[in-house]
Formats: structure tokens, C-alpha cells, sequence
């Protein structure tokens, strides 16, 4: 008997069905994956899960009984526990107090803390993290470890079943290693999953059946996670056979003058003095683990943070330290890890988004000229291929991919000739993934230099000219991607040297 049946669920909203007639079981103790691109209606079906949104048809059975879930209450008093990618935690206060947020352990309305630090403690030890402190404020946690307080909180509702959308985004290896090993000791006790990544690689590792949902509908189900070929899935996914994910290379590396030099760059307890040229038309990778010192050197050439030592160069012209606007009017942009809090203004249009950094080419006498500036934009959301092509729209109802085709049309616009990408395609489907990385390698065939950092080594390494291994804030090997393998940098990344 399945834990939980959603039979012919339909979901709509203005102008759109976000689900239409979708079925889904759920076995007690198993890892069930669902697989989509962005828009196939994923957040919709955990929504209704969770008691968020109610569907306009259809029903849900709970241990073969029917049930209804009309707010996210009902639905975590039934033993339903959703975990976002995006955490809900409160930072400010402890982990005892977010574990147990909403039904707070007391007496009479007085509430008992010390008890409710012994339970978090608790649950926190049965996760595998008894050196978590249930006094410790969220904030002051790793990625990691809030996810762990995000997992306790579920089983403090003695969840039944786990909906885990994205949870691998913000961790290193040795973190997802945990995260699965988390997994599997739930499932052990009974406890049922539901796993949503754009990472098929995890699907192999912890799953046991895969579902894939495709415009609000679902056109696989029952595939085994372990044994069904990549090939299958994408094409599942996407409706076309995605054979070759990444463009092809140039035939030979840019012999011109480099646009930007990095000399001795360094930042005191973040990375050490760095030393990087990048020529028009080239993609260098950035290969290391989360906290390697990847990220702080993208945002310290981006101006976002001010170098302790060293120096940047554009065109031999040295670059004012620590300065963004200096930065951007030297023709450096940057597509930063976290684009909803650190790029986009989600409630802004697309077109907005596009030309703010250069919202001043539109004004004439202190008057904004709004035509221009909506063909300005969609000139480039267009060469972007944006979908839909509706730069009127408000960025936050489009996909992570075209999301981020809004950050990249943005420098463009700005006419932009170094290109910081980081994590560029975290929770961007497959097929979306393939399409933005023809857009980098079109854009660094018409000149552009790029910078890339991604967590993802196949992506590294599949893009990238060259790549700069780094190890606690050290480069520790340099060579062309070609000459490179995912072994052989893990082994870097793990026990190499400065070379």
C-alpha cells in the first residue's frame, strides 16, 4: 500500500494550468525523485503537498484514505514535512527555537526552553549533528547546518514523508555525502522522501524510482533511478534528445593581449595572492570545494570586496580597489552565486532588470524614455532567447534560467567585456543548462573573457578553455581543460599542493 496517491491533480492559475491530470504514489520508506525543467509544474505539486495550494480537481489518499490538506498545518499534523531550497528558518534565533517554530513545547503558554533544547538536541543527534548547539542562533551556521536544522524540524512534526526540493544547491561534496547518508538512515526508519534536483548524477545515488513532469504533466513514471540512461532522462525532460551538452571548443586557444591581469591579488583569511590573465574570447574555470576562496575572488575583481595585496589590470589600466562603479565602467560584470537576493529586483520587469546599470543612456532631460528602453532590452532578451518573450513581465514569474538570461542581457546592454559568472546554473534544469551554455560560448566567441566558478565539475570542465584548481584559498594547478579529468581534480582539490 503507497504512503500517499495524488490522482488526477489539476492545478490552474490565469492563463496557465500549471498541472494537468497528474498522478503520483509514494511507498513507505523510499526515495521517490522528481524530475523537471523549470516551469513543468514541480513547485506547484509541492505546494499542493505541503497545504499551500489546493488543487482545483483530483484527490490525495494518505494510507489509502482520502484526505484533505487546505492549509500547511493540516498537512505537517498529517506527517507531510517540506523542506525548500530556499530555508525558511529565522536566523536571529536559535536552533531549538526554529525547530520547534509553531507548536513550541509549554505548559499552560509558558515555554519550557530547556526542555525543548534537550529534544532539538535529540533530534539533531539522531541526523548524525550532536555538535550542533540547539543554542546556537541559525545565522550563525553553515549552509550545511541549517539544512540539518531544516531536516529536525521536520521530524519534530514525526514526519512520515520529507519533500526535499533542491537540497544539495548550497554544499560541497563532502556535505552531500552527509545529506545522503541522512537519507538513507530516514528511509530506514520508514520515513518516504520526496527528492527534486536538476542533478542527475544524486538521482542515481540516492533514488529508487524517478518521475518526470513536463508541461504540468507526468510522461514518466516508475523509471529506476540506478539504471535508466542519461540520454532517457534528459530527453524525458525536455522532449529532445540532448546528446551534446556542451559546445564545442575552438580549435585553438586566443593568442591576444590579455584584457584582464590579476597580480599577487589576495584578501587576508580568504584566498591567497593570486596571479590570472584572461584573453577576448576565453573561458577560465575555477575548480574547489564551497569556502575554497572561489567566489570572494570573482566578487573582490567585481569590486565587491577590497584585496588586502595585489592588483587588477583592464587594458593595462590598473583598477581602483574595492570599487564596484569602477569595475562596471571598466567593462567587468558580474552573474553573482545568489541572482534572487544579489542581482535581480524581483518585483521589477524584465526590462528594468536588463537596463538598470545603465538607466542614464535612456534619460533625456531628466526624463526616462521608456520606449528606448524597452527596445533596448528586448533586443537583447531576444538574442537571449528569453521564454516567454515578454519583458514586461516581472522577472520573478520567469524560470531560474531565464532568470539568469535577464542577468546576462543586462551586461550585454552595458556592453560588458569580462564576465564573472558564479554557479551560473544552479537551479537551472537540463535543458535550460544546455541553452545558456551556448549563450557563454557565443559570447566568448564574439570576445568576451569569462571567469567561471561552479561547484559542478563536469560544468568546469565541459566550458572552460582553462582551469585554475584551488585548494584553501591556494591555486594549486593550472592547465587547459582538455588535459583535465574529474578525477584528477578531485584529487587536487582534496590533497594537492600549491604547484
Amino acid at each position: 500500500m503507497p504512503l500517499l496517491t495524488m490522482s488526477e491533480i489539476t492545478k490552474s492559475f490565469p492563463g496557465v494550468r500549471a498541472l494537468d491530470g497528474v498522478d503520483l504514489d509514494v511507498a513507505e520508506g523510499e526515495v521517490h525523485c522528481l524530475l523537471g525543467q523549470n516551469g513543468a509544474g514541480k513547485s506547484t505539486l509541492i505546494k499542493v503537498l505541503s497545504g499551500a495550494h489546493q488543487p482545483d480537481a483530483g484527490r490525495l489518499t494518505w494510507r489509502d484514505r482520502p484526505v484533505r490538506l487546505p492549509t500547511p498545518v493540516s498537512a505537517m499534523r498529517l506527517g507531510i514535512a517540506t523542506i525548500y531550497q530556499e530555508l525558511d528558518l529565522v536566523e536571529h534565533v536559535s536552533v531549538a527555537e526554529n525547530i520547534f517554530l509553531g507548536h513550541e513545547i509549554a505548559t499552560r503558554g509558558i515555554v519550557r526552553p530547556r526542555e525543548a533544547r534537550a529534544r532539538a538536541a535529540a533530534l539533531l543527534a539522531r541526523l548524525g549533528h550532536p555538535e550542533i548547539d540547539p543554542a546556537a542562533t541559525v545565522g550563525s551556521l553553515s549552509a550545511a547546518g541549517a539544512q540539518i536544522v531544516s531536516m529536525a524540524r521536520a521530524l519534530s512534526h514525526d514526519a512520515r514523508l520529507i519533500i526535499m526540493d533542491e537540497p544539495s544547491a548550497a554544499l560541497d561534496p563532502d556535505e552531500v555525502g552527509n545529506l545522503f547518508r541522512i537519507v538513507e538512515s530516514l528511509t530506514a526508519d520508514g520515513v518516504s522522501v520526496v527528492y527534486i534536483s536538476h542533478r542527475l548524477e544524486e538521482i542515481r545515488r540516492i533514488g529508487d524510482r524517478v518521475s518526470v513532469l513536463k508541461d504540468g504533466r507526468v510522461v514518466a513514471r516508475d523509471l529506476p533511478a540506478r539504471t535508466t540512461p542519461t540520454d532517457e532522462l534528459v530527453a524525458r525532460m525536455t522532449g529532445r534528445d540532448v546528446r551534446h551538452v556542451f559546445p564545442d571548443r575552438p580549435g585553438r586557444p586566443p593568442r591576444s593581449e590579455p584584457v584582464l591581469r590579476v597580480e599577487g591579488l589576495a584578501r587576508e583569511g580568504e584566498f591567497a595572492p593570486v596571479d590570472l590573465e584572461l584573453r577576448p574570447g576565453e573561458i577560465v574555470g575555477l575548480a574547489g570545494l564551497v569556502g575554497s576562496g572561489r567566489s570572494e575572488i570573482l566578487e573582490t575583481l567585481y569590486g565587491a570586496r577590497r584585496p588586502t595585496a595585489g592588483r587588477v589590470l583592464v587594458d593595462g589600466r590598473p583598477l581602483r580597489p574595492g570599487s564596484i562603479p569602477a569595475a562596471v565602467r571598466a567593462g567587468i560584470g558580474l552573474a553573482p552565486e545568489e541572482r534572487k537576493s544579489q542581482a535581480l529586483l524581483m518585483l521589477e520587469s524584465v526590462t528594468r532588470n536588463v537596463t538598470v546599470s545603465c538607466l542614464p543612456r535612456f534619460s533625456r532631460g531628466g526624463w526616462l524614455d521608456r520606449a528606448r528602453e524597452r527596445a533596448a532590452a528586448h533586443r537583447h532578451t531576444r538574442d537571449l532567447a528569453l521564454s516567454p518573450d515578454d519583458p514586461a513581465r516581472p522577472v520573478r514569474t520567469f524560470s531560474g534560467g531565464n532568470q539568469q538570461k535577464a542577468v546576462l542581457a543586462r551586461w550585454l546592454l552595458r556592453g560588458c567585456r569580462v564576465l564573472l559568472l558564479d554557479e551560473p546554473t544552479r537551479g537551472v534544469d537540463a535543458g535550460a543548462r544546455a541553452e545558456l551554455y551556448a549563450v557563454v560560448r557565443r559570447l566568448a566567441d564574439e570576445g568576451v573573457c569569462v571567469l567561471l566558478v561552479s561547484s559542478e565539475l563536469p560544468e568546469v570542465l565541459g566550458l572552460a578553455d582553462r582551469v585554475l584548481v584551488l585548494r584553501e584559498g591556494r591555486v594549486v594547478h593550472e592547465a587547459p581543460a582538455r588535459e583535465l579529468d574529474e578525477h584528477r581534480v578531485l584529487d587536487l582539490v582534496m590533497e594537492g599542493s600549491p604547484a
